[in-house]
């Protein structure tokens, strides 16, 4: 997957994929959380020191990548049903600019797409910074599975497959 954008940057920082991590969480009636993580993931961030508000970032993830401890019914959440790997086999966040100095803490609305649908999701990262040029982002988000039309026909239903999915990042990132 290629990102391009136009950004003044003045340095990248792009995801260590064997260090990261991005895990879901997905309540179910009565039974176990559908629990997963997706194998692959791409991403970079672009800093700008000139003009600090605008940093960009964008994280990728292939849906085929998936693993669910679910593992009998991996097919159907790739299917047209849920996921539609066929036709949207990428989702991605995508932060636009941001405003970042030296923080600990950020709060971003972020764009996410799922199946090929937008939606503006609130979240909030945690940066840590382990050397000079590695860092380590923790992040929570929280959106609605329906919003994004993940659950078809009778798996529409929030009554067993609840709708709020819980998705928690744990990404390194290391200086270009």
């Amino acid at each position: 997957l290629l990102f391009s954008f136009k950004i003044s940057a003045n340095e990248t920082w792009s995801l260590d994929k064997d260090l990261s991590s991005i895990n879901f969480e997905l309540p179910v009636f009565l039974a176990k959380n559908v629990v997963g993580e997706f194998k692959e993931i791409e991403g970079l961030v672009e800093m700008n020191f000139d003009l600090q508000n605008n940093n960009r970032a964008i994280f990728s993830v292939n849906i085929e990548s998936v693993e669910i401890n679910y593992s009998n019914y991996r097919n159907l959440l790739l299917s047209n049903v849920f996921f539609n790997k066929k036709k949207y086999p990428i989702a991605l966040i995508d932060t636009k600019k941001f405003l970042y100095s030296d923080q600990k803490e950020i709060d971003l609305n972020v764009e996410m797409t799922i199946k090929n649908i937008t939606k503006n999701i609130p979240i909030k990262l945690e940066i840590i910074h382990l050397t000079k040029d590695l860092v380590q982002i923790k992040g929570q988000i929280f959106f609605s599975r329906t919003d994004f039309e993940i659950g078809i026909g009778k798996w529409s239903s929030t009554v067993i497959l609840k709708d709020k999915v819980n998705i928690t990042t744990n990404l390194f990132l290391f200086r270009d």
